[in-house]
């Protein structure tokens, strides 16, 4: 595995130049976080479908599990059991804005990953860079387990497991363990774990989670061991997945309706019913569950013993457990909502989990309808400070309650929120009517064609890829 070792320690040296500065040595990390011979286990696969641009250049690189959609760029990186879906990719001569200036592309938009190392790390590329629209950049980045890089330019940046960067501009940043930012164009700045900060030029919500909570779910150090109630939690479902990995084309499972899309490579058990149009998408694992109409479970999410009434979102990394979402229940990023079958947690219909929420039930927890929660909820009494009416927030200007705070405008916010949940809905197909217009990721992946891609079994290049370029 020499080069192999010589790809860890490139990218080490390439990340420690911007974030040693930072306070961060990746070394340590690089060296422990994932066990080498793992590396031979894995083969990277990709899928084709006549809805995707077909683009995928690697060169020098270690790719063991990945998935690809659309136009990616791999150079000297490592991109463990990671997922880059490509899906959302601009096109030559499409007219985007930003700030109320509209510009046109040149050329078609491409994710491109540089010197960078991402474990089980989500990218999805509804970017925002006004900079340049055409590409979707990850360079001299390290992101740890179950981290999300989400419409985010990410250079020079360290992730920490189960963090979320989301529609931003990152330079040289450090994002602490279960943090999440959305907080627009931001340099050299650290977010501290558990902390969840949602920014723009009109208003601002700010919330960190108690001293001691954070560590008791995800905890990284800094030799690279990864403990906690989240880790623990995803570990025992790993054999799960163990099946349709070993195979180049996993079996489609019979009975899905008409619009309706369930990844090959998700997990379904137990007694589930998949609605019209609903989506399950790769790396999801479902079990005795009812997933309603136009409902989603999106990549790394987990949904046991739980009903969906219709129209539900699951952002990527959600866990669900014992739980009852109404219709249109959005639960964001990497929430924790973990009920049990004494202490079942109901979400009212039209409410908003907001991403890295942890709803660990001590006793039965309703969340009203139309509501926003978050932080820390174990009873009841939790939510006198960590939840709030949607109608109230909307009047507000000025707010603290808890741990958290929010300035600015009120209406705007939830608003925003509201407008990007339809996105997704729209965007994954929860409306489709037969026609083109409707289609969305559930229709658009049904006839998806998957190959597999396999490193080097001996020799220096053991463990690496091949240098290829696939293309139309």
């Amino acid at each position: 595995m020499e080069k192999l070792e010589e790809l860890f320690e490139h990218i080490a040296s390439r990340v420690n130049v911007n974030l040693k500065p930072m306070g961060i040595d990746v070394r340590p990390l690089l060296e422990n976080a994932i066990p080498r011979e793992r590396h031979m286990l894995y083969y990277a696969f990709y899928a084709l479908t006549t809805d995707h641009p077909l683009s995928f250049k690697f060169t020098n690189s270690n790719l063991a599990g990945t998935y690809f959609l659309g136009k990616t760029s791999v150079d000297r990186s490592v991109l463990y059991k990671s997922d880059l879906r490509g899906d959302e990719l601009k096109s030559k001569g499409d007219i985007v804005e930003f700030n109320g200036v509209k510009t046109k592309l040149f050329y078609d938009e491409v994710i491109r990953v540089i010197n960078s190392f991402l474990v089980k790390t989500l990218v999805h590329n509804h970017s925002k860079n006004p900079e340049i629209p055409e590409v979707f950049r990850i360079l001299n980045t390290v992101a740890m387990h179950f981290s999300n890089i989400h419409g985010t330019t990410c250079e020079g940046v360290y992730l920490g497991p189960f963090a979320t960067v989301d529609l931003s501009v990152m330079h040289n940043c450090v994002v602490g363990d279960f943090s999440y930012v959305q907080a627009g164009d931001l340099s050299r700045v650290t977010i501290e774990p558990g902390r969840v900060w949602v920014k723009s030029d009109i208003f601002e919500f700010n919330y960190t989670y108690p001293e001691g909570v954070v560590e008791k779910y995800v905890k990284l150090d800094e030799n690279g061991k990864l403990t906690g109630k989240f880790i623990e939690y995803v570990d025992d479902f790993k054999d799960d997945f163990i099946p349709i990995y070993s195979t180049v084309q996993p079996e489609q499972l019979d009975g899905i309706p008409e619009g309706a899309y369930v990844s090959p490579y998700a997990v379904i058990k137990g007694e589930c019913k998949i609605g019209k149009n609903a989506l399950i998408a790769q790396r999801a694992h479902v079990e005795d569950s009812f997933i309603g109409e136009g409902a989603n479970a999106q990549e790394n999410c987990y949904i046991k013993n739980s009903t969906y009434d219709g129209f539900n979102v699951t952002a990527h990394g959600g866990k669900v457990i014992h739980t009852h979402a109404g219709k249109n229940v959005f639960v964001g990023f990497n929430s924790f909502l973990h009920g049990t079958e004494e202490y079942p947690i109901t979400v009212g219909k039209d409410s908003i989990v907001m991403p890295h929420t942890i709803i660990d039930a001590e006793e039965p927890i309703e969340i009203p309808e139309n509501s926003a929660v978050w932080g820390y909820v174990t009873k009841k009494s939790d939510l006198e400070t960590q939840c709030v009416s949607l109608d109230d927030l909307s009047k507000a200007t000025d707010v603290t309650l808890g741990n958290a705070t929010f300035t600015g405008d009120g209406k705007a916010f939830v608003d925003a929120f509201r407008h990007r949940i339809e996105h997704i809905r729209e965007e994954n197909g929860a409306y489709f009517d037969g026609s083109e217009k409707t289609r969305g990721h559930a229709q658009k992946t049904q006839d998806a064609c998957f190959n597999i891609l396999q490193p080097f079994q001996s020799g220096p290049e053991k463990g690496m890829y091949p240098t290829m370029t696939i293309g139309e």
